[in-house]
Parts: structure tokens; C-alpha cells; sequence
């Protein structure tokens, strides 16, 4: 059962009467049973979001959203343009397979402090039953640009955009890592999938980082990593090397952010690309575009990264550019080999802000 923020597994059924609150039972057979059952757990649905909206409240919104057209398919599901009293918002549908990362994508946004101008904005969570089968409904904030990915496959971005977009990624990654002391603090959260396909482009050409299903959220009193209880991994092609070769210390809560940081560095080098200095740009590529097949398996991805040490190639021309030089030399200290070596999410913050000094004699 979830309650006060944590998910406890009981053995025997829990009583209304003793529970004090309305449930639905958490099970992948009938998502919205009333009563409790004797599945993993059941949901208290007065659990309160950051901004105090009851679940009822969540629930009335998602049964008022006007679904627009579809903007994107994932092995989760689908994501549509919604409209709700006139305002446009994005709708993640998880089929009823895939509840546990409904669930636990809900779970992760609805952590106290999260909020955050460079991550996703949620809004609600729902189930939609239509007499056939249950929808799993995500309300988030709706980004025409759509995600990172796309932008990048678009056009190019100037010098100044380059740094926008890096500083805004590092800034939520910086955020989602950091635990905040206190009463109403947050936990250090690790995303384990960050990729430039779950990274969206505001209006404004800044990122938020989204798709919070398979990150882990540490306990720094007692100590512990909720490791989603979900089969789902992240993508072979942005996973670091300790990962690939099964070797990551996933007792400790920093190996986590550490693979974080090694996925950003690969991001950088995607945005880096399309950087147009001197009319020369890019194309847009994945990483390791050149050097495994386009849906490589962990072996193909083993070899080059753990036995070949190789890392996408950095273009000479970058050398003329002193954004790009730093972001280079960022990405280097970002895809080391070892973890303990690669620098923080606010260490890397905090250099690329120093490139959003007003323009002077080194721009």
C-alpha cells in the first residue's frame, strides 16, 4: 500500500475501517477494485500531489481532457495533444500491461519538491475503463516542439541556443539529484534513462527532462534504493559502461546518478552536432551512429564501449568555438570508464552557466 509517500507490502488484507480512506487495489487484474484485496498493494487515493490536489481532483480533470491527435508512440503506449478548459496538455497512454510503470511514473511525480522549470510539469494520473479494457491515463504539460530528438533532427541551433539547451538539461538532472533536508524535502532521484528522446524543448528553447518510470528514489536516512519493481531497462545505447558489463554497484545510491551523468555526456555531444558555427554544422546523428547497428543489443554496445573504449567522435572544428571546447571537454569527463571519475549534474551545471556570462572578449 502506498501511504505518506511510501510503499509498503503487506501479507493479509487491510480492512476500510482500519485503512480510514477509499482504495483501489494496485493489482495488474482489475486496477480500479474498491475494496482492498490480497495483491501487492493498494493505493490511498487521498495521497496529495505537491501542489495539494487530491487524486478525486486528478481524476476530474483526465475525465474532462479532449484528446487532439496522437504526437508520439513508445513501447509504453502513446502520447496525444489533449485540450482541457481551453488549455493544451499531453496525454501518456499506458496500456493495462504496462501498469507498474503507470504507476510508478505517477509515483515519482508526485514527489514532494520535485517540481521544476527543467522537468516535465505533471498535472494528473487516471485509469479510463471503456467496457473493453482499462487506459492508464498521465497528464503531464504539453510541448509543441516535442522532444529533443526531434528538435534536433529539425535544424541546427546557434552557439547561444547550444548552451541554452545544455544548461537546462544539466539544471533538471541537477534537481532531480539533489536531496533537499526537511520536512517537506525531497528525495535524490536518478532517472536511468535520460536520452534525447526523453528530453522535451519548451517554447522557449529550454529542456524538461521527462519519462520518470524507471528512475529510483533514495532513502538517505535509512539508507535505501527503491528499485522499481519493473522488467523495463533503459536504452542499450545510452547505457554506461559499468551497466553493460553488469558491474554497477546497485547498493549504493551514486552509482545510479553516475550513469546519469555518463547518458548526458552522449545528449551533449547530439546537441554539440547541430551547433552551426561558421555555416558548418552536423547532421543529426545518434550516438555511436558509426559504429553499432541502428537497435544494437548489449553485446554489440559491450564491445565497442567496455572492450574498444571507444566514444563518439569529436570534430576538429569544435576547437574554434569556445562553447563548444568547454561542452567537449565536458562530455569527455562525463562518458569516463569509471563512474567515480565522471563529474556531478551540478559540477556540469555550473560550468556551462559560466558560458551565459554577457558576451565579452572570448564569445
Amino acid at each position: 500500500m502506498l501511504a505518506n509517500g511510501r510503499e509498503e507490502v503487506v501479507k493479509s488484507c487491510v480492512s476500510l475501517p482500519e485503512l480510514n480512506a477509499q482504495v483501489f487495489c494496485h493489482s495488474s487484474k482489475n486496477v480500479t477494485k474498491t475494496e482492498c484485496c490480497y495483491t501487492d498493494f493498494c493505493n490511498n487515493i487521498t495521497l496529495r500531489l505537491p501542489l495539494g490536489l487530491p487524486l478525486l481532483v486528478q481524476r476530474t480533470i483526465a475525465r474532462t481532457i479532449v484528446l487532439q491527435e496522437i504526437v508520439g508512440k513508445g513501447r509504453f503506449g502513446e502520447v496525444w495533444h489533449g485540450k482541457w478548459c481551453g488549455e493544451d496538455v499531453a496525454v501518456k497512454i499506458f496500456s493495462s500491461r504496462d501498469e507498474r510503470s503507470w504507476f510508478r511514473e505517477a509515483e515519482i511525480y508526485q514527489t514532494v519538491m520535485l517540481r521544476h522549470e527543467n522537468i516535465l510539469g505533471f498535472i494528473a494520473a487516471d485509469n479510463k475503463d471503456n467496457g473493453t479494457w482499462t487506459q492508464l491515463w498521465l497528464v503531464s504539460e504539453y510541448h509543441e516542439q516535442g522532444s529533443l530528438f526531434d528538435y534536433l533532427n529539425r535544424g541546427t541551433v546557434t552557439v547561444q541556443g547550444m548552451v541554452r539547451l545544455a544548461l537546462s538539461v544539466a539544471s533538471g538532472l541537477a534537481h532531480l539529484h539533489m536531496e533537499i533536508v526537511g520536512t517537506q524535502g525531497k528525495p535524490a532521484i536518478a532517472h536511468r534513462d535520460l536520452k534525447s528522446k526523453n528530453i522535451l524543448v519548451k517554447r522557449n528553447e529550454t529542456c524538461a527532462i521527462a519519462d520518470l518510470g524507471l528512475a529510483v528514489k533514495h532513502d538517505s536516512v535509512l539508507n535505501t534504493i527503491d528499485i522499481p519493481q519493473n522488467p523495463r531497462v533503459g536504452t542499450r545505447r545510452y547505457m554506461a559502461p559499468e551497466i553493460l558489463e553488469d558491474a554497477m554497484n546497485t547498493s549504493i545510491f551514486e552509482s545510479f546518478k553516475r550513469a546519469d551523468i555518463y547518458s548526458l555526456g552522449l545528449v551533449y555531444w547530439e546537441i554539440a552536432r547541430r551547433c552551426s558555427v561558421g555555416g558548418i554544422t552536423e547532421e543529426y546523428q545518434l550516438p555511436y551512429y558509426d559504429l553499432v547497428p541502428s537497435d544494437p543489443s548489449i553485446e554489440d554496445m559491450r564491445r565497442v564501449v567496455c572492450e574498444q573504449k571507444l566514444r563518439p567522435s569529436i570534430p576538429n572544428q569544435w576547437q574554434s568555438c569556445e562553447a563548444l571546447r568547454v561542452l567537449a571537454r565536458l562530455m569527455r569527463e562525463c562518458w569516463r570508464s569509471s563512474g567515480a571519475a565522471r563529474l556531478t549534474a551540478l559540477r556540469v551545471k555550473k560550468t556551462i552557466s559560466q558560458l551565459c556570462v554577457p558576451e565579452g572578449p572570448k564569445a
